[in-house]
């Protein structure tokens, strides 16, 4: 009987299966924890939190306007890797959130030192005068002036760079504005020479200075100081775009956030009285469809002291900061913080149409230098000149796009210079941009 179940071809199947599976068990077994170690990896990669279990979350800097008051320090940003400020009004998000542990060796190095520090030297950098020159000499200008408003400039290039575009915008200020004061904060024309330039502004009885930046007080007690102390030690990634640029963006914030007043681009033309306005800022566009603005600008900005929506400009400056994107720290960060903090309690602003400031497009402002080409078009002329003198407070002369460009005889921006000129008799003749 055994020798024939021995014999059986069941039998035999069988006893092969059973020796190719002890033949094959090591390789199994092998397969599976070289299975079971890759998953594990993986989890400890990729893993999902559910909010509720979190014990705790990574808290965003947070400073606000009441607590900048006095000599109080701000708290210092405090690593490389900055969080976004978490807003008052959060937007809702999904019950389940992908977690990822910030790597710091990912994050990239920025550019150090040398050249930073060069930049900042030729801006007229903190450092290259005794400290409180700034402060004692605009409280000194403001206390005496007796301004009935206060405006400032900056200009951030060299003398030998001003032209009859940035006298103008000057003269126009006092044309619509004769008892202002003007600030220009400028190393260039903080000098013999830029006094010069301003000496028959003066001589008229006007009331404006130029006074080198102290950006270490300007910006002190806002987040601009720790931005600005990262800069200074080569922290700070400067960009391809101009750092000069950029500081111009913050250093008008800070101005007007420490002072109040009112901020004008010096390619801007002040048109008529900005007594009526206060705390606003301007559409650079609108939407066709929906009539809403789609984008802001800050070549005019009008705030009063502490304002706000000034602080989260800063705020947003400080821990946004891209020196390789055109206008994300300018037109399109405050485009940013107004549509966030829109219709919030606390945020006392008006938001005026593009015919405010930016009655015509930058890509369109090379059409009102041009002079009358026939019959029709001096009509259009003429009736886009009216509707800029009744609508318009300034306009900006988009000085990238225009700079280059004469004025012709009969243009708009011509009779735009016999309106607003001061010194008609010499800048008319020469104003070439």
């Amino acid at each position: 009987m055994l020798k024939m179940i021995k014999h059986h071809p069941n039998f035999q199947h069988t006893k092969t299966s059973f020796f190719g599976f002890l033949f094959l068990l090591p390789t199994s077994l092998f397969a599976l924890s070289i299975i079971l170690l890759l998953a594990f990896n993986g989890f400890s990669v990729y893993y999902i939190y559910l909010p509720g279990y979190l014990k705790s979350s990574p808290e965003p800097i947070k400073l606000l306007p009441e607590n900048l008051s006095g000599e109080k320090t701000v708290t210092k940003l405090v690593s490389s890797v900055m969080y976004a400020v978490k807003e008052e009004n959060p937007s809702a998000v999904s019950k389940t959130q992908l977690v990822q542990k910030p790597n710091i060796s990912m994050v990239p190095r920025p550019k150090q030192g040398r050249s930073t520090r060069q930049i900042l030297r030729t801006l007229g950098g903190s450092g290259t005068k005794a400290k409180g020159v700034f402060a004692s000499k605009v409280k000194a200008f403001f206390q005496n002036s007796k301004c009935k408003s206060r405006f400032f400039m900056t200009w951030i290039s060299s003398i030998e760079a001003l032209s009859d575009r940035e006298l103008l915008a000057i003269e126009s200020v006092f044309k619509s504005h004769p008892k202002a004061c003007l600030v220009i904060v400028s190393n260039s024309l903080d000098s013999k020479q830029g006094n010069g330039l301003l000496k028959p502004f003066l001589d008229l009885g006007f009331k404006l200075i130029s006074v080198h930046p102290d950006f270490d007080y300007i910006f002190k007690n806002t987040y601009a100081e720790t931005w600005f102390d990262r800069l200074k030690k080569g922290n700070v990634d400067p960009g391809e775009v101009s750092l000069g640029q950029n500081l111009s963006n913050l250093l008008r914030l800070a101005l007007l956030y420490k002072y109040g007043g009112i901020y004008i681009d010096t390619d801007v033309l002040v048109l008529k009285s900005f007594d009526r306005l206060r705390n606003v800022i301007s559409a650079q566009s609108i939407d066709p469809g929906t009539k809403n603005w789609s984008r802001l600008n800050n070549a005019v900005l009008i705030f009063d002291e502490n304002h706000p929506l000034l602080f989260k400009f800063i705020q947003e400056f400080a821990l946004t900061f891209d020196g390789n994107r055109w206008g994300h720290n300018g037109p399109y960060l405050v485009s940013r913080v107004v549509a966030r903090v829109s219709g919030r309690p606390g945020f006392n602003f008006k938001v005026l149409p593009p015919s405010a400031f930016y009655p015509v497009d930058w890509t369109r402002i090379r059409s009102l230098f041009q002079g009358p080409k026939n019959h029709s078009h001096s009509n259009w002329l003429n009736a886009k000149l009216k509707q800029i003198r009744r609508q318009s407070y300034a306009i900006h002369l988009w000085n990238r796009q225009s700079k280059k460009v004469e004025v012709e005889e009969g243009s708009i921006i011509d009779h735009i210079i016999s309106d607003r000129c001061v010194f008609c008799n010499t800048s008319k003749p020469s104003f070439k941009v």
